[in-house]
């Protein structure tokens, strides 16, 4: 069969691997930032041990040629590391090495991911007390060298459920139960088979950079540098993160919900109402103690910062609700009302306008306004028309009391660029919202609260926006990429991070998304993210407990019925 890869002909023979034809057309770079990690085929991700034309079994056989080949007319894209399915096919290549590394050295330890920021992956392990990540290191490299073929095969989902219990993987045989398929493919060396939902490199070899550092109860492995991938990732500290991610677990614990199978227990039992129940009172709790903070400091301002789909406007009004329990008169201000009008905003290079950039703000001029609020004098506030593109002055003008508190959300809160200058920085308060899912598919699989930020998005973008699952999608690589510039790296910056995530949600934004997801068709470029999404939320089961939820959730910001839009 003829195929193109990558622009370039080649003729498939039966049997052939895409690796040995990714060879033979000398496109195998040994830099990590050019060697292909995987292929994209009709939309589908698929690895580079994937056969195009299936061997003949004799001589009369005609050669079969594979469906996902046929539907693409032999075009093939190579996935590298820059591309969001290429990175997502190294990481789970990590995960099953790291996994394999653990139960080679420590076979009767239990490792758990617990979370990841940036480039560094945090995985906990209990259960032994001669751990060492020096030994680690040496294990996992050991791996890399034997650079090992990692072959996916299929088991039925009964015989992959009694192979994960007889492993100890408990964790994996319950969610198994829930899953529609009779089969389940796995990724097996010797007696050890894993799985982390979606394609691996062809070979342990692939995992080029990488670095292991030591860290309480666990470890951290640094994956390259998203940037420059034939470097390592920056390590940085990040105790506030990591202590609000250990809170999360806390609260999992608490509602006895660490992992998606958990979820669904409570669903089929019964009590998904009573974790909404005591989500929502967790919330609330942590609302009136951040308050008590803002009062017993004296603060005059609350900066209120977030990535897209954390929460912050809700947040911002339950914020204000416990203020004014302190007999505080809070008033909110958007950071969107002092947008530069869009026909202020220079294009970049390529002509497209980045409106993540922190320029889109006139901060000059809204330092200006919080030094006059702050110094008693009356000042007239901006309002933002999106439908114009124009900054509109209505007379709304502000001046504060002594019981008024000023709390300012948007994206570019914590920037410093939005400060007076000499400003008298016990009159600020920064708070940085955020959803850490600390909810695991299995031990072995988290999902990212990049992933629940994602969902959230889609369905209030549809519900509130009109905007289909294509056209969210299309901008979220962009959306990622100015939360990586201008939002991240003040998040440590804040006096508290909020946990905005609730534990119950996959289950109920599910009944509000699947039909979405379902029905995007295989030629739709965002049809392989959609894949992905859809992987994980199989295994979720969905429920409508909307009734059950407060008017004031966070959850509600992005199903509908939130009472704080309401006049």
């Amino acid at each position: 069969m003829k195929l193109c890869i990558d622009g370039l002909p080649i003729d498939a023979k039966p049997g052939q691997t895409l690796r040995e034809l990714v060879i033979a057309l000398g496109l195998d770079d040994q830099t990590l930032s050019g060697r292909p990690l995987a292929a994209k085929i009709a939309g589908e991700v698929f690895s580079l041990n994937y056969v195009p034309v299936r061997s003949l079994q004799n001589e009369q056989e005609r050669p079969s040629i594979r469906r996902a080949m046929a539907a693409s007319g032999g075009v093939v894209q190579l996935l590298r590391f820059h591309d969001l399915a290429g990175r997502d096919v190294y990481t789970r290549t990590v995960q099953f090495v790291l996994f394999l590394a653990i139960r080679n050295r420590w076979p009767k330890a239990e490792a758990k991911i617990s979370s990841t920021f940036g480039s560094v992956l945090y995985v906990q392990v209990t259960g032994v007390e001669d751990f060492d990540f020096q030994e680690l290191k040496e294990e996992i490299a050991s791996i890399v060298s034997k650079d090992i073929p990692l072959i996916r095969q299929r088991l039925s989902t009964q015989e992959a459920i009694a192979r994960y219990k007889a492993l100890g993987q408990t964790d994996k045989a319950r969610l198994l139960q829930y899953r529609t398929e009779s089969y389940f493919d796995v990724y097996a060396y010797e007696d050890f088979i894993d799985y982390f939902y979606g394609e691996l490199a062809p070979s342990t070899g692939y995992l080029q950079v990488w670095d292991v550092i030591p860290a309480d109860n666990g470890f951290f492995f640094i994956y390259p540098d998203d940037d420059n991938p034939d470097r390592i990732g920056r390590y940085i500290s990040m105790p506030q993160l990591m202590a609000v991610n250990k809170e999360g677990i806390r609260w999992c614990e608490l509602m006895d919900c660490e992992t998606v199978s958990d979820l669904n227990r409570l669903i089929e039992t019964g009590k998904l109402r009573e974790l909404v129940r005591v989500n929502e009172a967790l919330h609330e709790k942590r609302y009136a103690q951040i308050a008590d903070m803002v009062c017993q400091r004296g603060v005059r301002a609350v900066m209120l910062s977030g990535p897209s789909s954390s929460g912050k406007t809700t947040s911002a009004n339950r914020l204000a609700t416990q203020l004014r329990v302190h007999g505080k008169t809070p008033i909110i201000i958007s950071l969107d009302d002092y947008y530069r009008n869009r026909e202020d905003i220079l294009p970049q290079p390529d002509g497209t306008v980045d409106l993540e950039h922190i320029n889109t703000i006139d901060t000059d001029l809204f330092a200006k306004h919080l030094q006059a609020l702050l110094s008693g004098e009356p000042v007239e506030i901006p309002v933002f028309n999106f439908k114009t593109g124009k900054r509109e002055w209505k007379g709304r003008i502000l001046q504060l009391s002594e019981k008024t508190v000023i709390i300012v959300e948007g994206l570019h809160a914590l920037n410093p660029q939005l400060l007076p200058k000499g400003l008298d920085n016990s009159l600020v308060f920064k708070m940085y919202v955020c959803p850490l899912l600390p909810l695991n598919l299995d031990d072995h699989n988290r999902i990212l609260s990049s992933y629940l930020r994602l969902l959230r998005r889609i369905v209030r973008d549809y519900e509130n926006r009109g905007s289909s699952v294509e056209q969210t999608l299309s901008m979220w690589s962009s959306v990622r990429r100015g939360e990586k510039r201008w939002i991240q790296p003040f998040q440590e910056s804040a006096d508290v991070i909020f946990n905005s995530a609730t534990l119950y949600e996959l289950s109920v934004l599910k009944h509000h998304v699947f039909p979405l997801l379902t029905a995007v068709p295989p030629e739709e470029s965002c049809y392989e993210q959609v894949r992905a999404i859809v992987k994980v939320l199989n295994y979720v089961l969905a429920t409508d407990v909307d009734d059950e939820i407060p008017p004031t959730s966070l959850v509600r910001e992005f199903i509908g019925g939130n009472t704080f839009y309401r006049e």
